[in-house]
């Protein structure tokens, strides 16, 4: 058998290259050694060492203020959200980043289409409502793929009424006064 392999080998070498075997393979050897070396002169191995990132967290965000992360802006980092849960996806600028096959997602709550498998911009958004059995099982498939390849770095919140606002930077206010005023108690002002 190995040598039947062997002589088909040599005749269909032979037959396209004109060359005998070692011929041929010792040109290949010197191809490869070639390579190796010229590649060796323009690039080292540190070229090629991953950089790493510190881990992103940017915590809880509404869809509006997720928008600012569509790849439009270069410092920022590309995010995307599944099922309310935002991941950064800057690792695969290529898919997600201007120009790429799914750019139309960064920046978005793509839960609808991913589970619709729809690239229409009426379906990229987190509702949910009325999809079938499968299309949830589609979606469930997407999130574990994301879990898998990119770190979760916050979650979606409904969008803020404005008296939420003001209820909140009341609280922070009244909070920084009394903790000025303990301070400034204990330090006998």
């Amino acid at each position: 058998m190995t040598k039947a392999v062997w002589t088909t080998m040599t005749e269909i070498i032979l037959q396209y290259t004109g060359l005998w075997p070692t011929a041929f393979f010792t040109i290949v050897a010197l191809m490869v050694v070639t390579y190796k070396v010229v590649c060796g002169m323009f690039f080292s191995a540190d070229d090629f060492v991953p950089i790493k990132r510190q881990p992103l967290h940017l915590g809880d965000m509404t869809e509006e203020e997720l928008r600012a992360y569509n790849g439009s802006d270069l410092e920022k980092p590309l995010l995307m959200a599944i099922k309310g849960k935002i991941y950064d996806v800057s690792t695969s600028k290529i898919f997600y980043g201007p120009g790429g096959s799914y750019a139309m997602f960064a920046g978005r709550d793509a839960s609808r289409a991913l589970a619709q498998l729809s690239f229409k911009p009426e379906d990229i958004n987190g509702n949910l409502e009325g999809l079938s059995d499968t299309q949830l099982e589609i979606l469930q498939d997407w999130e574990y793929k994301f879990m898998d390849k990119y770190a979760q770095v916050g979650q979606l919140v409904p969008k803020k009424t404005p008296t939420e606002n003001k209820a909140e930077e009341e609280s922070v206010w009244d909070r920084t006064s009394a903790e000025g005023i303990k301070s400034r108690y204990a330090a006998g002002e």
